[in-house]
């Protein structure tokens, strides 16, 4: 028996579904995590599988500790996992943060980040009962950086980010009386 995270929402969206993460996906996960692809949030050629499985602890953990996490983005046409997407709050951040991954290349460019996004913001919104939430984002990450302009985030130069010696763009996302 694969155990599962109890008492996790699952959202859905015309392509996908919004669930918590499981040990199925490692297998998708891994590659990403040990590929150059994924530098800009903790992983790259040089990690191993080891650190792949960590990654995927942390995602799990986070559920536990919080009460809300990141979700596996799973695609309903084929029912794999392209990548992750959510509300994320690890000990020592700043703020609340909506964050996103595409893990696999056949699935970046065709809108599901932006999909699962729209949905995860109401999530933040309406059912954890957020007002205000940021992403951090490298600045040579071009494609997240494009992607929080299309959901009409901002750049807040005023905000502080997770580490002090690293640079980053924090985008504040737009709340729900912004958007009326």
């Amino acid at each position: 028996m694969t155990p599962v995270l109890a008492h996790t929402p699952v959202l859905e969206t015309e392509r996908l579904i919004l669930r918590a993460p499981q040990a199925s996906d490692f297998p998708v996960l891994a590659p990403f995590v040990m590929s150059d692809r994924a530098k800009y949030i903790g992983g790259g050629a040089d990690k191993d599988i080891g650190h792949a499985w960590r990654i995927l602890a942390i995602l799990s953990g986070h559920w536990h500790l919080r009460g809300f996490g990141i979700f596996v983005l799973e695609d309903k046409s084929s029912g794999l996992p392209i990548g992750s997407a959510g509300p994320w709050y690890p000990e020592g951040w700043p703020e609340k943060e909506l964050s996103w991954t595409v893990w696999t290349p056949e699935a970046e460019g065709k809108g599901y980040a932006y999909e699962a996004m729209l949905e995860l913001r109401r999530h933040a919104w309406n059912d954890l009962g957020w007002s205000t939430a940021v992403s951090y984002i490298d600045p040579e990450n071009t494609r997240s950086i494009a992607l929080a302009k299309r959901l009409g985030c901002v750049l807040d130069p005023a905000a502080a980010g997770p580490k002090p010696d690293e640079p980053v763009h924090v985008y504040r996302h737009p709340t729900p009386e912004a958007r009326t």
